[in-house]
């Protein structure tokens, strides 16, 4: 289901259907695959002083640069951290890309916050930025070439929705993942 029906009642951070999407600790039942991929510092060592979106909001300035900051940070945790499939961590650096892209076009922000979450059988990685304005799924057209990102959104990920909250909102999507 998508689109935006969370929106009308924002969910503060301590609410408890937030918290359930808090990082699990490592789980010993999980051993790495054989090709597992390097040690994860290296991975984020490699993207610089960004931080690590699965640990708390990533802050990121509101350039168009940030957008690939953003792709470089969802794949290696998709791939690297998490160990996801390929595909779905291409559809999923997409997503973040249209996201992040509306962000920076469309909010006037400094900034935008990148957070990323994992539980049984979800993922879900989120957009925050400090404008109320909401987006809108458009109407697209064999032809268009703008304004494809939500309707991208829409068909490629699970769930999507918007939480507004005091200053600002929350875009995000999620997606289904098979747990080991």
């Amino acid at each position: 289901m998508a689109g935006l029906e969370g929106m009308e009642q924002p969910r503060p951070r301590s609410d408890p259907a937030a918290a359930r999407w808090g990082i699990p600790g490592p789980d010993p039942d999980t051993a790495p695959a054989p090709r597992a991929p390097a040690p994860r510092a290296p991975v984020f060592a490699a993207l610089g002083p960004v931080g690590d979106p699965t640990l708390g909001e990533v802050r990121l300035p509101s350039r168009p640069q940030s957008a690939g900051i953003a792709r470089r940070l969802t794949a290696a945790v998709l791939l690297g951290q998490w160990s996801l499939t390929p595909q779905l961590a291409e559809h999923a650096v997409l997503l973040v890309s249209e996201l992040v892209g509306n962000a920076v076009r469309h909010t006037g922000a400094r900034t935008f916050g990148l957070r990323m979450l994992r539980r049984r059988g979800w993922i879900r990685i989120e957009v925050r930025d400090p404008s109320r304005g909401l987006p809108c799924l458009m109407p697209v057209q064999e032809m268009d070439t703008s304004g494809r990102g939500l309707f991208l959104v829409d068909k490629l990920s699970d769930r999507w929705g918007v939480d507004l909250l005091p200053r600002g909102k929350t875009t995000w999507f999620e997606m289904r993942i098979a747990d080991r």
